[in-house]
């Protein structure tokens, strides 16, 4: 019997991206180039705490990264 592996299907900010491996939150901001400092995480429209950045991705998750901006 073959294995065969499902691709992981996640859109952050918008563009969707496939991924052949599980991978954690962290990994996949990394992966993406995006930061890990300064920034809030919502997954499906919920705050998505740094302390479950160690968690694996889950397929369809709609992730936004969140950046402070400062203004006047």
């Amino acid at each position: 019997m073959t294995s065969t592996s499902v691709p992981i299907g996640v859109t952050v900010n918008g563009t969707d991206h496939e991924f052949a491996e599980t991978l954690t939150v962290r990994e996949l901001l990394s992966r993406l180039e995006l930061p890990t400092q300064g920034i809030a995480l919502a997954v499906d429209g919920a705050v998505f705490p740094k302390s479950r950045w160690g968690e694996p991705v889950g397929r369809g998750w709609q992730v936004e990264v969140l950046t402070a901006v400062q203004g006047g």
